[in-house]
C-alpha cells in the first residue's frame, strides 16, 4: 500500500512539474529591441526600433509590453539595446530626465548661457522655471553717453537652470551657514536661457560688445511698448 502510494505521489509531481515546465516554455508575445534607441528618444523613434516577437515565458521580464498603447507622450528613460524586452519602466515623461535644478527646453527653443554678477540678476533670486525680461545695454564702453542706450529687447524667457560659482578667496563658511535676508551674494552667475537661435544671437551679442541685465518677469506682470533708452529719456 504504501509503495502505491508513493508512485501516485512521484507520478502527481512529475506532472505537476512537467506542466510547470510547458507553461514557462509558452510562447508570450512582447516588444522586443531591435536597433539601439538613445536615452530621450521619443515614442515615433521608439515605435520605429521595436518588433512584436514570441518569446519563452520563463525569459520574459515582469513589465515587459505588448505594444506602445497608452505610452503617448513618454520618452526612453535610458539607452535602449537590441535583443532586450521593452519594459514599461524605461519609458518616462521627458520631465523626469531634466538634470537637477534645471527645467526643459520647449521644443523649437534653444539654450545660451550669460555669466553675470549678483546685482544683474536680481541679486541672485533667480531659479530654474523663472522667466525674465532681458535688458540689453549697448554703447556705453569709448562712446559718448548720447550713443549709449538701454532696452527690455525680450520679456518673460524661460530660465533652464542657474549655476552659481562663488569667490575663490571667500572666507564666510561660517557666515553662510547662518545666511540672512541682509547677506549679499557672492561671486558670480551663469544663468542659461531658453531663447531662438536668432534671439540667443542677439543675446551673445549684448553680452560680448555691451552689457546684459536680467529682471525677474513673471507671467502677469505689464509689458510696455518697446522704446530705446537714452541719456535724455533717463532724465526726463
Amino acid at each position: 500500500m504504501l509503495a502505491i502510494v508513493g508512485t501516485l505521489l512521484l507520478v502527481t509531481y512529475v506532472q505537476a512539474a512537467d506542466a510547470r515546465a510547458q507553461k514557462d516554455l509558452q510562447p508570450v508575445d512582447v516588444l522586443v529591441i531591435q536597433s539601439q534607441v538613445p536615452e530621450g528618444a521619443d515614442l515615433q523613434q521608439i515605435k520605429s526600433a521595436v518588433k512584436l516577437a514570441s518569446l519563452p515565458a520563463a525569459s520574459v521580464p515582469n513589465g515587459a509590453l505588448k505594444s506602445l498603447s497608452g505610452m503617448e507622450g513618454k520618452v526612453a528613460g535610458a539607452e535602449l539595446m537590441p535583443g532586450e524586452a521593452l519594459l514599461g519602466n524605461r519609458l518616462v515623461d521627458p520631465n523626469s530626465l531634466a538634470a537637477p535644478g534645471s527645467v526643459p527646453v520647449p521644443d523649437g527653443l534653444q539654450e545660451v548661457s550669460v555669466q553675470l554678477d549678483a546685482q544683474r540678476v536680481v541679486g541672485g533670486r533667480l531659479a530654474a522655471g523663472d522667466t525674465v525680461g532681458v535688458v540689453v545695454l549697448v554703447g556705453e564702453n569709448g562712446q559718448s553717453d548720447t550713443d549709449a542706450s538701454a532696452q527690455l529687447v525680450f520679456h518673460k524667457v524661460l530660465v533652464t537652470s542657474v549655476q552659481r560659482a562663488t569667490a575663490r578667496n571667500s572666507n564666510t563658511a561660517q557666515a553662510s551657514s547662518e545666511q540672512t535676508n541682509t547677506q549679499l551674494p557672492e561671486g558670480s552667475f551663469i544663468v542659461t536661457l531658453a531663447r531662438s537661435d536668432v534671439d540667443a544671437t542677439k543675446i551673445v551679442y549684448g553680452a560680448k560688445y555691451g552689457d546684459i541685465w536680467l529682471t525677474k518677469e513673471p507671467a502677469e506682470a505689464q509689458e510696455s511698448a518697446r522704446v530705446t533708452i537714452k541719456k535724455a529719456e533717463v532724465l526726463q
